[in-house]
């Protein structure tokens, strides 16, 4: 078993790297947009250069560029100026911007369908299903909204560890236990 620089086993950080790649292409993103993602969550300092992307990736500066752009208009990465290099930066707030950014596409998205009910003629069939679309995605982005403002503090919480490793949610400021 060899190890990383930071007492890691290599083989496992790169098994578990290559793991979680795979979950967010199967999610619907482009396989190296997921593996950018996937090096800014698991290195230590949650941000990296485009060139340690590149060095670290073994791609071009392009892909790099290129992933980062998608990651960044999904509100999942954001870019800090560290001198004259950008960095690329992920971390507990990300998450909870990019479920607002999914809020705000679901509006939009809602705005239009309705325009749609519009433009094809209310009551007909096609505006009815425009309608019912519209309806249904309202919903769904107002839930994801309460839900992501609701989950925000899950964020900002250390989880509990127990003793095999795994984590627990920590102690809820009511009270009780967050879950």
């Amino acid at each position: 078993m060899s190890r990383r620089a930071d007492g890691r086993d290599a083989e496992a950080v790169r098994e578990y790297e290559e793991e979680l790649a795979a979950v967010f292409v199967q999610s619907g993103l482009p396989r190296m947009t997921a593996r950018v993602l996937v090096s800014l969550y698991t290195t230590d300092s949650g941000s990296l250069t485009a060139s340690e992307l590149v060095q670290r990736l073994r791609v071009s500066p392009a892909s790099v560029s290129k992933a980062v752009a998608f990651l960044e208009g999904q509100g999942l990465v954001r870019r800090e100026r560290d001198g004259r290099r950008e960095r690329y930066v992920v971390d507990n707030e990300v998450w909870y911007q990019s479920m607002i950014a999914s809020a705000r596409a679901h509006a939009q998205l809602v705005r239009t369908t309705r325009q749609g009910v519009l433009v094809l003629g209310p009551g007909t069939p096609a505006a009815r299903r425009m309608e019912g679309i519209a309806r249904f995605i309202d919903f769904v982005g107002e839930s994801i909204a309460r839900a992501a403002e609701q989950a925000r503090e899950v964020l900002h919480t250390d989880p509990v560890t127990t003793p095999d490793g795994t984590a627990e949610p920590g102690p809820d400021p009511a009270g009780g236990t967050s879950s």
